[in-house]
């Protein structure tokens, strides 16, 4: 969270762009002296009518505490860039994981943000991509949301990323762009 005088001078420089122009991190940074950019990522949202749950398949989704040390593995497997995007240290839902050869390959869950956002992260083992891991692992940690009240949030990327947040209904709102000044 930025300190008040750090919002103050994002605020006055942002003020000479577009409005659409705050999620292009080129634009940004000759506005700003940025150090560090996450992003830019589409902003994306699902409510209970539009959900569209995945099919498991061949895979057996399993509960798992958000504290289970084989997530960490599954994290160092893929990792530090796409763990910390995927950001499953920080859920507050059980993690839903799939298995193989004993092992998880894939993992989602969700942190509980203000104003009852679910805010969905998904991780699989870079050998295991492509195979639909992402898609059913992230569907059952969205309808935990879902059944919980909340409103599960998505944010992708990458194209692979909103292809799993289209194939499970979510409708893109809005665009993010996180810098870290320098």
């Amino acid at each position: 969270m930025p300190s008040e005088r750090t919002a103050v001078i994002v605020r006055q420089a942002l003020a000479s762009l577009p409005v659409q122009a705050v999620a292009d991190d080129a634009l940004v940074r000759q506005v700003l002296s940025v150090a560090r950019v996450l992003g830019p990522a589409t902003l994306s949202y699902v409510s209970r009518d539009c959900f569209r749950t995945a099919e498991d398949g061949p895979w057996t989704v399993e509960q798992r505490p958000a504290a289970h040390p084989e997530l960490r593995a599954l994290e160092q497997t893929a990792g530090q860039a796409d763990a910390d995007e995927a950001a499953l240290d920080e859920i507050t839902s059980p993690a839903f994981v799939v298995r193989a050869r004993g092992r998880i390959v894939a993992a989602a869950g969700y942190r509980t943000w203000p104003c009852g956002t679910a805010h969905v992260g998904v991780l699989t083992a870079p050998q295991e991509r492509g195979r639909g891991l992402a898609r059913v692992t992230g569907s059952a940690a969205v309808a935990h949301a879902l059944a919980a009240g909340l409103l599960p949030q998505w944010r992708a990327r990458l194209p692979a990323s909103r292809r799993v947040a289209d194939a499970l209904g979510f409708v893109q709102l809005g665009r993010q762009l996180s810098v870290e000044l320098s």
